[in-house]
């Protein structure tokens, strides 16, 4: 199964009664054999389309109402450090297409310069003093409400990651893939129960919670998100 989730190739089973009672399936015929489907995810049905039009309004309003802050944010950055207000890195979305995503830079200007990709780690020396707050309640994410816009991203959904992780993850961590059957998110089930991706292994912990959410997606869990997302960037924890 995960093999052909991998290659976007159609999985068909012919099932034992215990899996025709606890498996939610769509049943198929193929010359009188009755053969069984998964199912589509929520985000592929009438669900996808009613949670972009939320996603608009809500990025739209988003903007708006935060922008006080964004001004903030801007002015202590340009202060403290130098470099550019904002970070613009390529990362890859839905169905695996690249875009450009749009964060406050945290870090000290070409962070990256002389080691190539990595994770930020604990305790990372390269980010900012008010970088680190910034990414503690997740103000650097704001300016993705554009993204939003633009269609590139949701506001909940699994994090974009860079080309370079894309390329090697996969390999190493079961089901990967099935990420990109959606548009990333700004937030997420993922991010809110986990850390920071700083290993494989906690890419390997979050990926569970990407496909719970990709299975399970429904504006109730949308809800409960978005309420602890606020509730980290108020509290920071």
């Amino acid at each position: 199964l995960s093999t052909c989730k991998d290659l976007d190739v159609r999985f068909l089973f012919a099932p034992d009664v215990y899996e025709l009672v606890t498996y939610r399936v769509n049943p198929y015929e193929v010359n009188g054999l009755l053969l069984f489907g998964i199912k589509e995810y929520p985000l592929e049905g009438w669900y996808g389309g009613a949670k972009r039009f939320v996603d608009i309004t809500t990025a739209f309003v988003g903007l708006l109402l935060s922008l006080p802050v964004i001004l903030l944010a801007a002015i202590l950055i340009k202060l403290t450090s130098k470099g550019p207000v904002f970070y613009i890195q390529e990362r890859i979305g839905l169905n695996k297409k690249p875009f450009a995503m749009i964060k406050f830079r945290t870090m000290i200007h070409n962070a990256e310069k002389h080691t190539g990709p990595i994770w930020a780690k604990k305790n990372d020396k390269r980010i900012t003093p008010v970088g680190r707050i910034l990414r503690r309640m997740r103000i650097d994410e704001l300016p993705q409400l554009i993204n939003v816009l633009r269609g590139e991203m949701s506001v909940i959904g699994p994090r974009p990651e860079r080309p370079y992780f894309v390329k090697r993850l996969p390999k190493i961590v079961p089901n990967y893939n099935e990420r990109f059957r959606a548009r990333p998110g700004i937030t997420g089930l993922a991010q809110v129960e986990h850390v920071y991706d700083r290993t494989a292994e906690d890419v390997e912990e979050k990926i569970k919670y990407d496909l719970y959410y990709l299975e399970n997606a429904s504006f109730k869990l949308d809800i409960e998100i978005i309420t602890r997302t606020l509730w980290v960037m108020a509290t920071g924890r």
